[in-house]
């Protein structure tokens, strides 16, 4: 075997392993929660020494730092995708593609939503800057244009808001005002809005909330979506 087919099949098992620890990671969470995620457990699971896995991440905080990188990632190349597939002339076609996508994606990432959004891991501490800071400008970024396009629509609905600039935390600001530099506060409290009820109807459904109380989430978001777009004014093409 050559020098560089050699250093490929070490390269190709490395990247098949760090796979797995990743997806071992999210199972031990799956059962015992966020403070099951150790290398030690993960190598127990794998049948590895604990030094060997410390050969793919040093620390359980590097470990986590990847997981929530490579999980918010997905999500934002999901809702992007969902955003960029439909005209932007159709703004409630947009959003309720955004939506969805952002539904659909927790619901298969249950996991992977949690360590996001929901379930911190005890004693992790995040590099400077967050874990997944261009993933989460994509996002945020993503939820403004939401506001965004109903703008035009329900601008009339918020001419009397009280918010300011400076009612918004800096790092919010950061991310929003460079892709949306006519961006009102109105618009900015919009889009937490719209997240609120997005995230709050996903949230319920990812932690098993809704599953006691109704046998059809999927209907109860899709009339949500309706209801928010028609509360914001946009007209549908026919």
């Amino acid at each position: 075997m050559t020098v560089t087919g050699s250093r490929g099949r070490r390269e190709r098992l490395r990247a098949e392993t760090t796979a797995e620890i990743k997806k071992v990671a999210l199972t031990l969470m799956a059962s015992g929660g966020p403070d099951a995620i150790t290398l030690r457990a993960i190598a127990r699971e794998m049948g590895m020494t604990a030094n060997a896995i410390y050969g793919y991440f040093a620390t359980r905080d590097d470990l986590v730092t990847t997981l929530i990188n490579d999980l918010y990632t997905a999500l934002a190349d999901a809702v992007d995708t969902a955003w960029e597939a439909t005209p932007a002339a159709e703004p409630a076609v947009r959003i309720e593609a955004w939506a969805t996508a952002f539904r659909t994606w927790a619901l298969m990432n249950p996991q992977g939503f949690r360590l996001i959004y929901g379930d911190p891991v005890p004693g992790y501490q995040a590099p400077e800057g967050g874990p997944a800071p261009d993933a989460a400008r994509r996002v945020c970024t993503g939820l403004t244009a939401l506001a965004a396009a109903a703008w035009p629509h329900a601008r009339h609905l918020y001419e009397d808001s009280a918010f300011d600039w400076s009612d918004f935390a800096p790092g919010l600001l950061a991310k929003v005002r460079p892709a949306f530099p006519d961006l009102q506060p109105a618009t900015v409290a919009l889009a937490l809005r719209i997240w609120g009820r997005l995230h709050g109807l996903v949230s319920l459904e990812v932690y098993g909330h809704m599953a006691t109380q109704t046998s059809s989430p999927d209907k109860l978001f899709q009339e949500e979506l309706a209801q928010l777009v028609g509360t914001l004014g946009i007209p549908r093409r026919s």
